[in-house]
């Protein structure tokens, strides 16, 4: 105990930088976990979270999430949008992180990382105008040009072919840069006597990408695919949201879009909560999971 208030006192000030951090997740993280309860009440706005009744069966909220004729269609959207970015959101960043690693020219090099990110400060309302600006079937750019060259235009927005195209591409431009920050700091970390000696050898610039650049961020890769795996089940509320329409419902319609019509415009907060329940008890199983198989290459989280 004595050794442990000594330590505290040594390193006071990393503590005290420390607690605003703490304080936020515990207020705004920790603190509202109580109010999931109302996932399992038939929770009313007077009388309150602890006097509302609670519902019958317990699990009345979560059967009706489960027995909705949307239920099958809205999951599979939530995990193949959220897969698709992952699947192709990730290495974009990479890729960046590394050709921009690889820039000699100082003043260059952060012209490019600025230019990169900056799209990462847009919200997804500037980002929807732009998108409209190009891509809209009367007024978009590239549907004038289509229309000049292949005298028809295509709809992109309200077309269930492209939708997810747009989607995942808007999010790309948008995270590549910022994902390649965190990336570059893992390269900046990498040992650059490991690259003299492959010079040394003889390696070329893509030889020493692949066998030195790659494996040394490899722990952060792995990182922030676990961390994303448990956010598989948020696709992405803001853009969507303001992206979709009824006509591309059937492949662009989540479960968090689904609970803001028909939960929350409805007041129906219980199952709201009985569905934010649902998606963080899956998150963590998808998180334990994935940590256990990237242990198993000692790359695990914890």
């Amino acid at each position: 105990m004595a050794k442990a208030i000594k330590s505290i006192r040594r390193y006071q000030a990393l503590y005290l930088m420390l607690l605003p951090g703490l304080a936020y997740y515990a207020v705004y993280r920790y603190a509202p976990m109580w109010g999931s309860v109302i996932a399992f009440k038939d929770f009313n706005i007077v009388d309150g979270i602890w006097s509302s009744p609670w519902a019958n069966p317990w699990y009345k909220h979560f059967a009706y999430f489960y027995n909705s004729p949307y239920f099958g269609q809205i999951l599979a959207n939530t995990f193949l949008i959220s897969l698709y970015k992952i699947v192709w959101g990730m290495p974009p960043g990479i890729i960046l992180a590394m050709l921009i690693y690889e820039v000699r020219h100082a003043r260059f090099k952060k012209w490019i990382q600025t230019v990169s990110y900056l799209p990462h400060f847009l919200s997804w309302v500037i980002i929807y105008g732009m998108v409209f600006a190009f891509l809209s079937e009367t007024n978009g750019i590239v549907n004038r040009w289509l229309k000049d060259y292949i005298f028809h235009t295509v709809p992109f927005l309200t077309s269930t072919d492209w939708f997810r195209t747009i989607l995942v591409g808007s999010e790309i431009w948008q995270s590549a840069g910022w994902s390649a920050i965190i990336y570059l700091a893992a390269l900046a970390g990498i040992d650059p006597t490991l690259y003299e000696a492959a010079r040394c050898d003889g390696a070329g610039r893509l030889r020493m990408l692949w066998h030195i650049s790659l494996p040394g961020i490899r722990s952060v890769i792995v990182l922030l695919l676990i961390l994303k795996l448990g956010h598989i089940l948020d696709a992405g509320f803001d853009q969507i949201y303001i992206m979709y329409n009824v006509h591309v419902y059937p492949v662009s319609d989540i479960i968090d879009t689904w609970v803001f019509r028909v939960g929350l415009e409805q007041l129906n907060f219980s199952l709201g909560a009985a569905v934010g329940l649902f998606k963080s008890l899956i998150g963590l199983l998808l998180v334990v999971s994935a940590n256990r198989i990237a242990r198993r290459w000692g790359e695990g989280v914890w």
